[in-house]
């Protein structure tokens, strides 16, 4: 077995039509998760990526950095 030494990078974005926060891309091959705030999704994480990576046959803790993505707008008022 190998000793797990790397940092998973998660990036998520938010879709303001579905209302849910999605994993967009990530360092693990299948991870596509959605949550209904940032927090649950976060929440989520460790476990689908501990079932994902089992049968890799690493071990230790592995560091989860989330990168999240949500844009809105601002209406600015026409001077007269």
């Amino acid at each position: 077995m190998q000793t797990m030494t790397r940092m998973i990078l998660v990036k998520a974005i938010y879709d303001p039509e579905a209302g849910v926060w999605l994993s967009e891309s990530s360092d693990v091959h299948g991870l596509r998760i959605e949550a209904p705030t940032f927090e649950a999704l976060v929440e989520r994480l460790p476990g689908v990526i501990e079932d994902l990576l089992a049968d890799d046959g690493e071990t230790g803790d592995i560091p989860i950095e989330v990168v999240a993505h949500r844009s809105t707008r601002v209406r600015l008022g026409i001077a007269a």
